[in-house]
């Protein structure tokens, strides 16, 4: 096999390498697993549109693009946190500018009993040992080019553990800020998250911008959750347009663990999100939510595999997207239900809009049943709005354009429905709106 093609994505990252001075260099463990994954890297470059994971993402463009590290000093320093403040959210949160911590910016003193949260810099200070496991992994796979790299140059994140039996009553706040002005600035985080048995959160992540700019992103999270604890996950993703943002998130329930994950995608030029998620442990349960609004030239790609693992687990999936202009969107949702996953319970939904000729979706449901005694289900649709709906609103009075935006926000609104905290509902519901094309 002949060696991949160096671009000058993959030259300028390598050099980035060579110079970091990342946290927890002298760690032998940590030192090995990041020059195992950035060798990995090197070796296989970046990922083409011949690897069926990236089959509708081309990164061409991306790969002709050099990025470095560092931190806008001044941009930073301006950031009014306040600009980003989510309705009902004001308890602990981290905040991260150009993926740099930020403490005068975070509120992590008098944590609640049972809640321990840090930034990944700050604790490899510590004892760096319980982080061992997650951060020692090694990316093998195809389609995991952009976890090697995070693994290899990630030099801060959170960790965050709650305790066996702590139920945390605030929501907590992980917020991400692109400061700079300049572009072609590259940042890497990497997050550690345990919920203890019969532990309960609700987590908030916000990714937002206050200033146009062009950087590159990535994002890694291991999330475990031990037996019958509780998890609330609310992700915002409001990047700066030009940006790039590449995610990669593994979950992992035990028994009677529970995940409602909410998810919802306005931002960015190009945006990858690698989800993945086991149901490990009988009668776990996830609830999945996802929107994307794109426009313009936007593409964001969204790649979910879930798998059924054990006895009478289930998973609710329910996506909806929305393409206009010359944007695309891609929905990968793969349920795989594993041998001895008996009596397990599947279902998956992805319906999309296209508001123009130009725009683009392309949706890939996939269901594998290894198991007895399974209900599964899966649906996929790419339309329209429905002229009929139209034609009745217009013959209400209601102008072309209001009634197009109706439609459209009813389509995704059902989405986040059962999303308990009625301030944040309401506000994702309005960053929907405000997403949605006016003509």
């Amino acid at each position: 096999m002949s060696e991949p093609q160096r671009t000058p994505f993959v030259d300028s990252l390598l050099e980035a390498a060579a110079q970091a001075r990342l946290p927890g260099s002298e760690i032998g463990w940590l030192a090995a697993a990041r020059r195992e994954n950035l060798d990995a890297f090197a070796a296989g470059g970046l990922p083409d549109t011949r690897m069926e994971a990236w089959k509708y993402t081309a990164l061409r463009a991306l790969g002709q693009r050099r990025f470095a590290p560092g931190d806008d000093q001044a941009a930073a320093r301006a950031v009014d946190v306040a600009a980003f403040a989510l309705p009902g959210i004001d308890g602990p949160s981290l905040v991260f500018v150009n993926g740099v911590f930020r403490p005068d910016l975070s509120r992590v003193d008098a944590l609640p009993a049972g809640l321990s949260l840090q930034p990944l810099s700050q604790a490899l200070q510590g004892d760096a040992e319980p982080l061992r496991f997650a951060l020692s992994r090694h990316y093998r796979e195809g389609g995991d080019e952009f976890a090697r790299l995070n693994a290899a140059l990630a030099g801060d994140g959170v960790v965050l553990r709650v305790a066996a039996g702590a139920k945390i009553a605030q929501p907590v706040h992980l917020l991400f800020i692109g400061a700079a002005a300049d572009d072609d600035l590259a940042w890497h985080v990497r997050h550690v998250i345990e919920l203890g048995e019969g532990a309960e959160l609700s987590l908030v992540e916000h990714h937002a911008a206050s200033a146009a700019h062009q950087h590159l992103g990535t994002q890694v999270a291991d999330v475990v959750l031990r037996k019958g604890a509780r998890l609330q996950h609310v992700a915002l993703q409001d990047a700066a347009e030009g940006s790039t943002l590449i995610r990669h998130d593994s979950v992992q329930l035990d028994t009677q663990a529970q995940a409602s994950l909410y998810l919802l995608e306005l931002g960015g030029s190009l945006v990858r999100h690698d989800l993945h998620v086991a149901l490990a442990g009988d009668e776990s349960r996830l609830d999945t939510r996802g929107v994307f609004v794109l426009h313009g030239r936007q593409h964001i790609d969204t790649q979910m595999a879930i798998r059924h693992q054990a006895l009478n687990t289930a998973s609710e999936s329910v996506w909806r997207g929305v393409a206009d202009g010359r944007s695309r969107g891609v929905f990968r949702g793969a349920i795989v239900v594993a041998e001895g996953a008996d009596g397990s319970d599947a279902s998956l939904s992805s319906k999309n809009l296209l508001l123009s000729g130009q725009a683009e979706i392309d949706t890939k449901p996939e269901l594998e049943i290894y198991a007895d005694e399974v209900k599964a289900a899966h649906g996929a649709t790419v339309g329209q709005l429905d002229e009929r709906s139209l034609f009745y609103l217009r013959s209400r009075g209601i102008p072309l354009v209001e009634a197009r935006a109706m439609l459209t926000a009813a389509f995704c609104r059902a989405v986040f429905e059962s999303l308990p905290q009625q301030g944040l509902r309401e506000h994702l519901n309005h960053q929907l709106l405000a997403r949605l094309p006016s003509s």
